[in-house]
């Protein structure tokens, strides 16, 4: 098992920038690549960012393409993403999850889930 808490959500004006982070906990020493997704309201979750244990390996939704820079510390358990040029569009829960594969692209690949972590972007 594995539990995830995620942080750094709040308000900010368009065109702004926000830092999420994850802290994973539990069975840590598996190698987990780690992702992000999210869900505005009446939106079904979808996949925003990916990255391999190793952290060579990346993946990114093309909406979110060239403005979000996920990243991931393993000596400390933490996963990150930057997230720059925000857009009202980009309003929604953002939820951490880890991949019970070594895959990191889609929701099917994920079986561990944080809390969520809202991010409300104003025009």
């Amino acid at each position: 098992q594995v539990q995830l808490v995620e942080s750094g959500g709040g308000l900010v004006r368009a065109g702004g920038s926000l830092r999420l982070s994850c802290a994973a906990s539990g069975r840590t020493d598996r190698h987990y690549p780690m992702g992000w997704f999210r869900q505005g309201p009446v939106k079904e979750r979808e996949f925003v960012a990916g990255i391999s244990w190793s952290a060579y390996g990346t993946d990114y939704a093309d909406s979110v393409k060239g403005r979000f820079i996920i990243s991931r510390d393993n000596g400390k358990n933490m996963v990150y993403r930057q997230m720059n040029s925000l857009k009202p569009e980009d309003t929604a829960v953002y939820y951490c999850a880890a991949s019970a594969t070594i895959f990191y692209h889609q929701l099917s690949d994920f079986k561990y889930w944080g809390q969520g972590t809202q991010v409300t972007v104003s025009s």
